[in-house]
C-alpha cells in the first residue's frame, strides 16, 4: 500500500515537473514567435495586413493622448474599452505606438479646464455635451471623444466618434467602434507618410475656382501634394517624355490623378486625347460633371428657371470607358431644406426651411470601402447615370438618389412654386437613380481607329489603344465637390457643410475616401468595408419580460439547488437499502 502511495506521489511530481517544462518551453518560444488567435466570428480583433505592415515600418514612437476617460454612460464606456482594445492590438505589432486616456475635466480649477478645453478646440477636436447620472444627481459633462495623435515634430487630432446626424446613438458608436482601425490608422499614415502621390485639378474649362476647391483642397493636401494645371492642348501637361533613342521613348504620367470639377465649357479634342492618354498609361480620373445647366442664382429675381443641356463635349469620351451622363435632374423628396420666404409679420419676412427637391441627399449604395459608413452626400441639381456594357471594365454604383426620387427631361422648369404644393408620391416611383459610378479595369482608348497613322505610329507621342488597369470616378453633379461661401465673411466653408441648416455632410469624407481608394497603394482603406455586428438586446422585449427573468434568476437556481438535494438523498437512501442485500 505504501509503495502504491509513493509511485502516485511520484507520477504526481513528474506531471507536474512536465507541465511546467512545457509552459516554459511555449513561452520562451512565444517571446520569439509572434501569433494571435481571434475567436470571434467578424475577426474583429485581426488587424488588416496594410495596417500591420504600416506598424512594423514605423521608426519612431506614435504617442496618442486620447480623451475618453471620466464617469461616462456604459454606451460610452464601451466606445472607450474598444478604443484601449484597438490600441492594445496596434501596441502587439509596434512598440513604437504609446498611449495614454486623459479625463480633461479631472483636477485643476475652471479656469485651467477651459484653458485645456481651448487647446484641445485648437488642435481639432470637437467638444460633446453629454447628461450623466452620479450620485450627486443629473449634470452636463463636456467630453472630447478623440485623441492627439503625435509623430516627431507633427501633431494630428483624430476623432473616435463618429457624426451621424439623423442616426440613432446606438448606431453612431456602433459605427465608431467599426471605424476604430481605420481611422486611427489613417492618422498615423498622414503622420508617417513622407513621399505624397500628387494630384491635379484641371483648369480652362471653366471649372470651380479655387475658393471654391478650398475645402476640397483642404482635404486632400493632409495626403497628398496638389497642383493646378490648364492642359491648354499641351501634350506635356499631364505626362512627361524621356528619349531613350530614336526609337523608343518612356512616357510616364506626372500625376497620380486628376480633378475635373464641374467643367462649364466645351472641351476641344486636343485636350480629350491629352486626358484620354493619361488614362491609357494608368492615371486616374476623378469627373464631376453637371449634365444639365442649372443655378439658384436664376431663382433670387424670379420665381423660375429653366434647366438647359451643358454640352461640355465629354459624352462620347465617358461613353467609351463605360458610363453615359443623362441630360435629365433628379427629384427627391429626401432632399436638403432650403431657406424659403413664407409670409410676413410684423413687415418682417418669415423664413421657413423646405425640402428643395432638386438638392437630393444622396446616399451610400452598398457597403463598398469609399461608402461605407459615411453620411449622405449633399446633391445640387444632381442628374443620374447609365452604365454602358464594356469588356474588362466592373463597374460599381457608389451613390444613388433615395426610394422616392423622379427624374425630369431637359428642359427643365424649375420653379419654387412646387414647395408651396403637397408631393405626389405617385409622380416619385423612379427609386434608387445612380450619381455616381466607380469604373475600374482597362479602358479602351476614345481615339482608337479615329487618328491618322502619322500619329498613332510617332514614337515621341507614345500613343496607346488600351490602358493598364486603372480606374475613375464618374459623379453627375458637379456641386459635390463644391464647398459653399459664407454669406457675410465670404470666407469658405468645409466641404459638405450646409451653412443654412448647420448640417455637415459626407462630401468631404466621400472624395477623400475616393481618392485614398483609387491612389494609395498600402490598401488601409480597405478596412472600411470590415462590419461589426453590434449584438444589441431587445429593449422592448426586456421591459416586457423583466419582471419574469428577474423572477427566474432569483428562484431557479434554489430550485435547482433542492432538486438537486432531494435527488442525492434519493441515490443515498436507495445504495444504503440495498447494502444489506449484497452482504
Amino acid at each position: 500500500m505504501s509503495n502504491k502511495k509513493r509511485n502516485i506521489r511520484r507520477n504526481n511530481i513528474i506531471h507536474l515537473v512536465l507541465s511546467i517544462a512545457i509552459i516554459a518551453v511555449l513561452n520562451i518560444i512565444g517571446s520569439f514567435v509572434f501569433t494571435r488567435f481571434d475567436l470571434t466570428s467578424e475577426k474583429r480583433y485581426t488587424l488588416s495586413d496594410a495596417t500591420r505592415r504600416m506598424l512594423r515600418e514605423l521608426d519612431d514612437i506614435v504617442y496618442l493622448k486620447v480623451y475618453l476617460e471620466g464617469e461616462f454612460p456604459a454606451s460610452f464606456k464601451r466606445l472607450r474599452n474598444s478604443t484601449r482594445e484597438m490600441l492594445d492590438e496596434f501596441r502587439a505589432y509596434s512598440s513604437n505606438v504609446q498611449y495614454e486616456f486623459i479625463n480633461p475635466s479631472a483636477g485643476g480649477n475652471m479656469s485651467e479646464r477651459a484653458a485645456l478645453f481651448e487647446e484641445l478646440v485648437r488642435e481639432g477636436l470637437n467638444p460633446t455635451d453629454l447628461y450623466v447620472t452620479t450620485s450627486e444627481g443629473r449634470k452636463q459633462q463636456t467630453i472630447f471623444p478623440g485623441a492627439i495623435v503625435s509623430y516627431k515634430n507633427r501633431k494630428l487630432p483624430l476623432h473616435i466618434l463618429a457624426s451621424q446626424p439623423g442616426s440613432q446613438p446606438e448606431a453612431a458608436l456602433n459605427q465608431s467602434i467599426q471605424n476604430l482601425e481605420y481611422n486611427i490608422s489613417s492618422v498615423i499614415h498622414k503622420l508617417t507618410n513622407q513621399n505624397r502621390a500628387k494630384i491635379a485639378f484641371i483648369e480652362g474649362h471653366g471649372e470651380l475656382t479655387d475658393i471654391e476647391l478650398a475645402g476640397a483642397t483642404k482635404a486632400l493636401e493632409e495626403y497628398y501634394s496638389i497642383e493646378r494645371v490648364k492642359i491648354d492642348g499641351q501634350i506635356s501637361s499631364l505626362t512627361q517624355r524621356t528619349v531613350i533613342d530614336s526609337l523608343n521613348v518612356r512616357i510616364k504620367n506626372k500625376y497620380e490623378a486628376i480633378v475635373i470639377a464641374k467643367p462649364m465649357h466645351p472641351f476641344e479634342e486636343k485636350d480629350k486625347f491629352i486626358i484620354d492618354q493619361f488614362i491609357m498609361h494608368g492615371g486616374k480620373v476623378l469627373w464631376f460633371v453637371d449634365p444639365v445647366f442649372a443655378t439658384m442664382d436664376s431663382l433670387q429675381n424670379s420665381d423660375q428657371t429653366v434647366g438647359v443641356v451643358n454640352d461640355i463635349n465629354i459624352s462620347d469620351q465617358l461613353f467609351r470607358y463605360g458610363a453615359r451622363l443623362n441630360s435629365n435632374l433628379i427629384m427627391d423628396l429626401q432632399a436638403i431644406p432650403i431657406p424659403i420666404v413664407t409670409g410676413m409679420t410684423g413687415g418682417e419676412p418669415q423664413t421657413n426651411f423646405l425640402p428643395w427637391y432638386f438638392f437630393p441627399l444622396l446616399t451610400p449604395a452598398g457597403n463598398h470601402p469609399i461608402v461605407n459608413n459615411i453620411d449622405a452626400v449633399m446633391g445640387h441639381f444632381s442628374s443620374s447615370v447609365d452604365m454602358i456594357e464594356t469588356n474588362n471594365v466592373k463597374k460599381t454604383v457608389l451613390l444613388s438618389s433615395s426610394q422616392y426620387s423622379r427624374v425630369v427631361n431637359t428642359p427643365v422648369l424649375i420653379s419654387l412654386e412646387i414647395l408651396k404644393q403637397e408631393p405626389e408620391p405617385l409622380l416619385y416611383q423612379q427609386s434608387y437613380q445612380p450619381v455616381a459610378v466607380l469604373l475600374e479595369g482597362e479602358f479602351e482608348s476614345l481615339f482608337r481607329n479615329r487618328i491618322p497613322p502619322k500619329i498613332a505610329d510617332d514614337h515621341s507621342i507614345g500613343f496607346i489603344e488600351e490602358s493598364e488597369k486603372t480606374m475613375m470616378l464618374v459623379v453627375a453633379d458637379g456641386d459635390i465637390i463644391r464647398n459653399q461661401i459664407h454669406l457675410s465673411q465670404k470666407q469658405p466653408l468645409p466641404l459638405g457643410f450646409d451653412q443654412f441648416t448647420r448640417r455637415q455632410f459626407g462630401n468631404n469624407e466621400f472624395l477623400l475616401n475616393a481618392m485614398n481608394y483609387m491612389c494609395d497603394e498600402t490598401g488601409i482603406i480597405s478596412v472600411r468595408s470590415r462590419e461589426i455586428k453590434l449584438r444589441l438586446l431587445d429593449g422592448p422585449r426586456i421591459s416586457k419580460a423583466k419582471l419574469f427573468w428577474q423572477s427566474f434568476n432569483i428562484f431557479a437556481p434554489i430550485t435547482i439547488v433542492i432538486l438537486f438535494g432531494i435527488m442525492l438523498n434519493y441515490i443515498r437512501k436507495r445504495r444504503n437499502t440495498r447494502l444489506p442485500e449484497l452482504r
